[in-house]
């Protein structure tokens, strides 16, 4: 019997390094192995982030979807998903990720509503 994939997420370190550098393909070298072990919304947004910087946008769409899949809530997920729906022109659904973003971290803002908010005005939209 094979054993069940793990939540609990392993170092993410020299991952989040190639992200950080650039290095998008290193860091998917890196992160899809894990894929086969753990079930964490972390490991999925990392990886659509890679995948959507290599303008690879339905692998990034199905990580960003995993990743609120587990957690429905997560804010980096929930603006870097935003962010894929404006590289695709998608600026409705950008806008709900926004407003989704503004009810979870009211009162005081949260520093992913603030990029999606930038990320939606450089793009053209009033939000």
């Amino acid at each position: 019997m094979d054993t069940a994939p793990s939540t609990d997420l392993p170092d993410l370190s020299e991952s989040r390094a190639a992200l950080y550098a650039g290095d998008y393909e290193r860091a998917l070298a890196l992160l899809e192995p894990l894929t086969a072990t753990v079930r964490h919304a972390d490991l999925y947004n990392l990886l659509g982030f890679a995948n959507r910087n290599l303008k690879r946008y339905d692998a990034a769409a199905r990580w960003y979807k995993e990743a609120l899949f587990y957690d429905p809530v997560h804010r980096p997920a929930i603006e870097y998903q935003g962010e894929l729906f404006i590289a695709i022109g998608d600026f409705k659904g950008a806008e709900k990720n926004l407003e989704l973003l503004r009810l979870l971290c009211f009162p005081s803002g949260c520093e992913e509503h603030e990029k999606l908010r930038k990320a939606l005005v450089a793009a053209g939209r009033n939000s």
